[in-house]
């Protein structure tokens, strides 16, 4: 569908709005009493009218806050909160975890407002983008006690019902650290309630001693959050998005063989990078939109 213009949307606004006004008199004129004027025509039945409603004020397009996570250790944690213009209902969300290195600031600096805008008038559905402070944990628990994944699960999702949104289904996307995180989190939040899981360019090992020094703890800390071969992963949509030349690539194509069923995306020219995962959003986001707004 054709982005609508900003002069055609004023438009139907002013008409939106006049038909509301022009409702809202006639309620008013026909509310008022007066005094009884004799006529030869038995008056008409009165018709109850229903009562005028006024449609709720649209949400911020952002929204930025922050809570002392339990979960994390008393760490203080930044969460950001992007909507289409114009939104006045609950959306779904898109929560979006980022690789190591960066954080919830980062992850809205890439333009979110702006792509979710694009998006809805370009035809998709409207739907939320969630990001928040997951540090460097591999969103997993760790020997330190810090479990980023337990604070998106237990924390992070119960908090956005008060802002606005439905979290009766939502959707994981994650960039590296956090293309894993979204594999792991998805699924331990389960299918019921986990719409879609786009993975991009995941940070994946084949085995404890391959990892990414502070990846994990151990060997039996790389197996107890191994995202190889969990069942509930059958059951949920995956996407995942690779570059030939990304360093993952040989163990992200191991665990897409591994799959019962075969994921959306594949792979294509492109390193570990952020031109690589720009290019790979809009297909990502078209493929999201209509699985979590179902």
């Amino acid at each position: 569908m054709a982005a609508m213009s900003n002069i055609n949307r004023r438009s139907v606004l002013r008409v939106g709005l006049s038909a509301m006004a022009g409702a809202a008199g006639a309620v008013a004129l026909g509310g008022r009493t007066g005094p009884r004027i004799a006529s030869a025509v038995p008056p008409a039945t009165p018709v109850p009218l229903e009562p005028a409603t006024v449609d709720a004020a649209p949400q911020p397009t952002m929204v930025t806050g922050s809570f002392v996570s339990a979960a994390r250790g008393g760490v203080t944690t930044n969460w950001a909160i992007a909507r289409p213009p114009g939104q006045t209902q609950p959306l779904r969300p898109v929560i979006a975890l980022h690789g190591k290195g960066s954080d919830a600031a980062t992850v809205m600096a890439g333009g979110v407002e702006q792509g979710l805008a694009q998006a809805v008038a370009a035809g998709l559905p409207p739907f939320a983008v969630v990001a928040v402070d997951g540090g460097g944990s591999y969103w997993h628990q760790r020997a330190s006690g810090e479990d980023s994944g337990a604070m998106v699960l237990d924390e992070l999702i119960p908090m956005l019902g008060a802002h606005g949104l439905d979290t009766a289904r939502v959707a994981f996307l994650g960039w590296s650290m956090g293309g894993y995180g979204a594999l792991l989190l998805g699924a331990r939040l389960g299918p019921a309630r986990t719409a879609a899981i786009s993975a991009v360019s995941p940070a994946l090992w084949l085995s404890s001693g391959a990892t990414a020094p502070g990846a994990f703890d151990g060997a039996a800390d790389f197996a107890a959050n191994s995202v190889f071969g969990l069942p509930a992963l059958a059951q949920i949509p995956i996407r995942i998005d690779i570059g030939t030349s990304d360093p993952f690539y040989d163990a992200t194509q191991e665990f897409i063989a591994q799959l019962p069923n075969r994921p959306a995306g594949g792979s294509s020219p492109g390193g570990h990078d952020a031109g690589f995962w720009s290019s790979q959003l809009p297909g990502e986001l078209t493929w999201i939109a209509p699985l979590l707004t179902a």
